[in-house]
């Protein structure tokens, strides 16, 4: 059952994130009228937000811009960096939109953040059961009862899944903020608006699919364990 779960929600990811890709490969041919790079607008919306203090760097890869709280930079992919088109413009905005959340205190990064730890030491004990249940096998069950493990992964899973549904409300407020920004400040025009939304809805659908994922996989272990119960 659950690699029933496991390749269904892969699957259904790698049409997402192939959709996403088509999109802004689509959206990346033609120039936005008001011909600013993402460099440009991503400046623009930090200063308009009178963010002075967030640096617009160019980093490297595709579809890997993101928002770095610690070192206060946004990091544009360089097709977004140097693209002048609706989905650099889109992304450019979107990851200001997390600054933005940054600097006024938005209460769902806040505890995202908060829980950024807590996420990356489930996610390394969650790997630790499935190696150690892998090649360990019989021995690992002998020396950990199935219960406690049950419990622990159903622990890991739930850091993970709350992780994953927090995220949600972070990355539709940031594309939010995008959209109303770049179409206030007529970086885009009604066609363009259009493109960036569509864009960015399919990026949002990525985290949807985590989301879901993670919460299924959760329900499952937990009937596993009230299962076992019985």
């Amino acid at each position: 059952m659950i690699w029933i779960i496991f390749i269904f929600f892969f699957i259904l990811s790698m049409i997402v994130s192939s959709t996403l890709k088509r999109k802004f490969k689509k959206y990346s041919q033609t120039p936005i009228s008001s011909n600013l790079s993402g460099k440009e607008v991503a400046e623009k919306m930090l200063a308009d937000n009178g963010i002075y203090d967030v640096e617009v760097v160019s980093y490297g890869g595709s579809l890997t811009d993101h928002y770095n709280p610690a070192t206060r930079t946004v990091n544009l992919s360089e097709p977004v960096y140097f693209g002048r088109n609706a989905a650099a413009a889109a992304v450019a905005a979107h990851e200001c939109g997390h600054a933005v959340q940054h600097a006024t205190a938005y209460k769902f990064l806040e505890l995202r953040t908060a829980l950024v730890p807590l996420q990356n030491a489930s996610g390394k004990i969650l790997n630790f059961i499935v190696l150690a249940s892998i090649f360990g096998g019989a021995f690992f069950y002998s020396v950990f009862p199935t219960d406690l493990v049950l419990l622990a992964v159903i622990g890991t899973y739930s850091v993970l899944t709350l992780f994953s549904i927090i995220t949600l409300p972070v990355e539709f407020d940031a594309s939010k903020r995008a959209l109303q920004w770049i179409s206030a400040r007529g970086v885009v025009n009604s066609q363009e608006l259009y493109m960036a939304k569509d864009a960015l809805k399919w990026a949002a659908l990525t985290y949807v699919v985590a989301a879901l994922g993670s919460l299924v996989t959760l329900l499952y272990y937990i009937s596993l364990f009230l299962g076992s119960r019985d």
